[in-house]
């Protein structure tokens, strides 16, 4: 007989960034040049001195045995720090802190241990995929909050049905926004927290990009006052810091729901490797050093680049104030898959198509811009030629 995924796994749509990267791998394994904006991985290494925090770390044995689940007391009060830094607020670290294994997995996590069975989960649309797979596998039921252009890519509350708001456990929302490059303002933070208040709905606020910002540095929902009754933020080193493949990150926030979360990862993993930590606490204490703001002056160009070139083939583009993705409308009657595949196979350029983010993402390509400048412009000529009619 054949072994069987479980039923929570064949709802799942095919994960789309999996998808991207097997036809970028067949366009270069036939020897093609192929631009590759479609993952959002940053492509410079991690900054020398969080190397240098790790590299003495790792000759620690405290840190070759098993750390703690939440995250060492060190670490906690970093974050504490840099909240208070950055925000104005300090959450107690102690009760108020959890270190996560990148923000990706505290999302999974977070959500088995809220969700019930029959639940809804209240989901921007556009979005990162993990919120519903999160839903799914704890056997919740998504209800989707389009994210429209004309409204700042903010979902509309009071459209949210009463029967489903009265039955929602948990609300997701995702500034600054991927993929959209939206940034919430604090007046919309505000009614978000009083929905939740008034629902008894969690809010998680998944923050990776707050510090991928060309202007101002967006609001946490924290911030908001009675925030801390009804929200969790979610933080990760992976973008801010060139971080992806250390994994590391932390919820800040409402401390029954982290409560409820560290009991879930007490269950599934056994914490962040303590180098990581430490090389974390160096990220966090030196967030204002200049390497960072030249990154974010980086990112700012190649979007701001991009965004010109493409409006100047008829796409409708925003520059983001935050994040590194382009975000670009299509002419009318073309479809974000087959402008996706167009783009590859006339031009050696790979983008993802907006449906794969959610059916409000349709009409719309995402570009990560984790390319090097001379790389955008060279992409920028090959678009020349593509038909976009």
């Amino acid at each position: 007989m054949p072994i069987e995924p479980a039923d929570r796994l064949k709802v799942l749509p095919p994960y789309l960034f999996v998808e991207i990267d097997r036809k970028k791998r067949e366009a270069m394994d036939a020897g093609r040049d192929v631009i590759d904006f479609g993952v959002g991985d940053p492509e410079r290494p991690t900054p020398d001195f969080i190397i240098g925090a790790a590299d003495a770390a790792l000759r620690k044995p405290a840190h070759h045995r098993y750390p703690l689940g939440i995250g060492m007391s060190e670490f906690r009060a970093s974050v504490a720090r840099f909240f208070e830094k950055r925000y104005g607020v300090k959450p107690d670290e102690k009760r108020e802190v959890v270190a996560l294994i990148g923000s990706k997995e505290g999302l999974g996590h977070l959500t088995l241990a809220i969700v019930n069975p029959g639940d809804f989960t209240l989901i921007p649309d556009p979005a990162y995929p993990v919120y519903l797979s999160g839903t799914y596998f704890a056997g919740g039921r998504p209800h989707f909050m389009p994210l429209r252009e004309e409204n700042d890519f903010l979902p509309d509350l009071d459209a949210i049905p009463e029967e489903v708001a009265r039955r929602s456990s948990m609300m997701f929302l995702n500034y600054p926004n991927n993929p959209t490059g939206a940034i919430a303002t604090r007046a919309f933070f505000e009614r978000a927290v009083a929905f939740a208040r008034e629902h008894d709905i969690l809010l998680v606020q998944d923050a990776a990009y707050c510090e991928t910002f060309y202007a101002d540095p967006p609001p946490s929902i924290l911030q908001i006052r009675g925030a801390n009754d009804v929200a969790v933020e979610l933080h990760s080193l992976s973008k801010t810091f060139n971080m992806t493949g250390w994994r590391v990150g932390f919820a800040v926030g409402n401390a029954a729901a982290l409560t409820a979360l560290a009991k879930i990862k007490a269950n599934f993993d056994s914490g962040v490797f303590g180098v990581v930590q430490e090389a974390a606490i160096a990220a966090l204490e030196g967030s204002e050093r200049p390497e960072l703001r030249a990154s974010r002056e980086m990112y700012r160009q190649r979007c701001e680049v991009m965004a010109e070139g493409l409006r100047s083939f008829g796409l409708r583009v925003k520059e983001p104030a935050a994040t590194f993705y382009v975000w670009a409308g299509l002419p009318e009657g073309l479809d974000s898959m087959a402008a996706a595949t167009r783009l590859l196979e006339q031009a050696d350029v790979v983008c993802v198509p907006g449906i794969g983010f959610g059916e409000s993402g349709e009409g719309f390509i995402r570009f990560a811009m984790t390319v090097d400048l001379d790389r955008v412009k060279e992409a920028l000529r090959r678009l020349e030629k593509v038909n976009w009619k």
